[in-house]
Parts: C-alpha cells; structure tokens; sequence
C-alpha cells in the first residue's frame, strides 16, 4: 500500500508543540473499481460531500475530543490513542499519544484536494483547533478514466463581481493533464494570458478582472494521452459591483413652509455608472398612514469618468402640522446602505382677525 507521509520541513511548526500529524492513502485498489469503458460522466463521490466550488478538503483531526493529559491551556493534546471511522470505513483518524494520523483507503478521484491538520489544544474537556500553525497538504488521485473530480451538478452560476476575482473551479484529478478554457457561444478557446485570466492546476481557472465580456457560458476541457473530457458547464453572470455603499446628499426645498405648502424633499447620489441604487423613506406622515409619493430619476454626469447620478424625490402636497419633523432617506446598492435626515418645520396660518 503506498504511503504519502506528511513529514516534511512544514511540518516543525507542529513538533515544537509536540504534536504530529500524518496522513496515510490507499491507492492500490482505485485500478480494480475502475470499469472499463467508462464514459466521462461524473460519479458520485464516496467520501464526504463534493462541491463544485472546488476541491473538497478533509481535516486531519479526530472526531472524539481527546482526553488531555494536562489541564493547561498552552500545551497539546498528550492523551491517550483513541480511535474514529467514517459510516462506510474509507477514512479513519487515530490519536496517538503526541500525534494524529488519518488514514484514507480505496481512494478515488473524488478524493483529489487539500488536507488540513490542526493542532489541538485541551483543557478538561474543552478542546481548540490552533488555527496559526495548521498545516495543508494537496494531494492528487489519478483516475484513469476521470480527468476532472466529480461533481453532482452540470450547470454551475457563479457571478462575475467588478470587485472581486472569479474562480472556475474546474480541477483535474491528475496535475499532468493539459487544461484549457473554452466558450460554449459561440464555440471558441478562451485565451489565457497570464494575466487577465490564469491557470492554476490546483485551484482552476480565475478572472482576475471580471468584464461584461467575460459573461456567458464557459468550461474546462482536459487531455492526458488519449483520453479527453469536458468538465462542469459554468454560467457567468456579469454584476456591476459597486465599489463603495452609496453616499446621498439629502435637501428640502425648504426648511420651514407655511401649513397648505408643497414641500420637495430630494435624495440623490453620484457614483458608478449602471450600478443601481434603491431608495426607502422615513417621514412623520407615515404615522397617519399618509401615502407616499416619489419620483425617481437617473442621469449621466460629465466628467473623465462614467457616473451618473440617482435620485429620489418625495413630494408631500399641502403640508399640515402633522408633516412637521424628520425626514429620512435611506439608499442601498450591493455594498450597503446610507442613511441622511433632515427636518421640515411647519407654521401654522395665522387666521384673519375679524373686523
């Protein structure tokens, strides 16, 4: 059975804490599960649960706490060997007195991502994972029959933000397979420059840029000698993602009306071209159950840069005493919202002394 053992120089963060963390994969039964003539259609995988945002990791640690044999806080685990298996038995964790191992046999493509040990450290029965000093390992599961790690799903969404780089998480199952990106309309290869978009065999392709350009349908197609498969279809949906949450500039057309007055109270606010803003209001008719009426608005702004503005104006007609008070407006786009406030006094009329 051959051994992938996780001993290497990353590994001496672990041992000044005394612990030591192995993991151990059975390859040798993956060429006897494997039908011959098998079609590229993913399989569902055996261990876990595989998303299609990406390899699947497992964390090297047992599932029983361990039973400590210090009640300090800032020392490992040193306990006694304790033992846990999965439902079908194709993973176990064993801990040892100062050291886990994790044990994965009949290993499939499936099984293809990153391995993560963390040290534990316990006090009693509570126990904490030591986040800073874990350390992760890639491991790859050649299939001979499947290139990309299975995956449940035939199409994929995923949104292409303006502020954000996007992953297609297409990965392979062996880092020797050639991978290239292509679009489904119209039928083209996806250049990959190396900068605009590249390539990691580890993690997939990413748009390091997304553009209205980029939308569409894509996916991976990967070679190994003479067998060559189509990964997961990945749906790009562009979304102009606002750098910033919005910034209104609030202004009534007065501060103080005489009562039977119309009073204009305007939102507005300037920022990114086709990034939509939504307006809400706040205003002391609502008490009474005094309708709310708008008029809303978008128009480009000159300058170097593509802006526009967007605004919401809130129209009370023949304002009254119970229009007095506070004013609020509320605008959100994809990154939060704001809120402004201002305050309309209301006088009342002064009645005509009789003669």
């Amino acid at each position: 059975m051959p051994l992938v053992n996780l001993f290497g120089s990353k590994w001496k963060l672990l041992l000044s804490a005394l612990l030591i963390c192995a993991v151990i994969f059975d390859l040798d039964a993956q060429e006897q599960r494997t039908t011959p003539g098998r079609t590229s259609k993913p399989s569902k995988p055996k261990l876990g649960k595989t998303t299609n945002k990406g390899p699947r990791a497992v964390t090297a640690k047992p599932k029983i706490k361990p039973t400590p044999a210090s009640t300090s806080t800032d020392r490992p685990h040193t306990g006694v060997k304790q033992r846990e298996e999965d439902d079908d038995g194709r993973l176990r964790t064993v801990q040892q007195e100062r050291y886990g191992v994790l044990t994965l046999v009949n290993s499939t493509g499936a099984d293809t991502g990153e391995y993560t040990c963390y040290p534990m450290y316990c006090e009693d029965t509570d126990c904490r994972k030591d986040y800073d000093k874990a350390v992760k390992v890639f491991v790859f599961f050649p299939d001979p029959h499947e290139l990309f790690v299975p995956s449940s799903e035939y199409y994929e969404v995923i949104q292409l933000r303006t502020n954000w780089p996007t992953v297609l998480p297409c990965q392979v199952t062996s880092p020797e397979a050639k991978v290239t990106l292509h679009r489904e309309f119209p039928p083209v290869e996806v250049a990959v420059d190396g900068t605009e978009i590249t390539f990691n065999v580890k993690k997939g392709f990413t748009i390091h840029r997304p553009r209205p350009y980029h939308a569409g349908a894509l996916f991976c197609v990967a070679s190994l000698g003479n067998l060559r498969q189509s990964s997961t279809k990945y749906m790009l949906i562009y979304v102009n993602y606002p750098m910033a949450p919005p910034s209104p500039v609030i202004q009534a057309s007065s501060s103080s009306l005489a009562a039977g007055e119309n009073l204009r109270v305007s939102c507005s606010v300037v920022g990114e071209q086709n990034v939509v803003v939504e307006f809400t209001w706040e205003y002391p008719g609502q008490q009474i159950g005094r309708p709310l009426y708008t008029q809303e608005s978008i128009s480009p702004v000159g300058g170097g840069a593509a802006r526009q503005q967007s605004q919401s104006i809130l129209l009370v007609d023949e304002i009254r005493d119970v229009d007095q008070g506070t004013y609020t407006c509320t605008a959100q786009n994809l990154q939060g919202a704001t809120s402004v406030s201002t305050t309309v006094k209301v006088i009342p009329k002064v009645k005509p002394k009789k003669p």
